[in-house]
């Protein structure tokens, strides 16, 4: 599934949308260079979930947990890690529960100590806006995506 998104608006807009077409749970690796709109997108998965505070970058503390009205939602940014073991320090493993909700910024620096990703999101430059490519990994990732075409489809009045 790809997606064109014209500015952060719709970014953060989608961000909403995508938050309430997870059922359970999620692992979600954003992937892109700098500026293409990871955190924003974060921010919008968390306002969708309840959060209604700041939503700040976990760039110096790897990892910033949220509890919202539709669970706990894990927000890392593995940009500044040096090695991927320094996630077992961290205690990884023990973010990734079934109901869990987590969006894992540079997850290729943390490759090898991160479980399979249910739903990948690759964001590019594309113009004045932003391209999104969604790839599923899993069967709930393949949900995801499902719920997200409804939402869609129906948003934009079943067209």
């Amino acid at each position: 599934m790809k997606l064109y998104l014209p500015d952060e608006q719709a970014m953060t807009d989608f961000g909403g949308q995508l938050a309430q077409a997870i059922d359970a749970g999620a692992v979600i690796f954003l992937l892109g260079d700098l500026g293409m709109g990871k955190t924003t997108l974060s921010r919008g998965v968390l306002r969708g979930c309840g959060h209604t505070g700041s939503v700040k970058s976990p760039t110096y503390t790897l990892v910033e947990p949220y509890e919202t009205p539709a669970g706990t939602v894990y927000h890392f940014d593995l940009y500044r890690l040096a090695d991927p073991e320094e996630l077992e320090y961290l205690g990884i493993r023990d973010y990734f529960t079934d109901d869990a909700l987590c969006l894992v910024e540079w997850p290729e620096k943390g490759q090898g100590m991160l479980p399979v990703p249910d739903l990948e999101i690759r964001l590019s430059l594309s113009g004045e806006g932003r391209q999104l490519a969604l790839l599923t990994n899993t069967q709930k990732g393949q949900q995801l995506v499902d719920n997200l075409t409804k939402r869609t489809d129906q948003a934009c009045g079943g067209q």
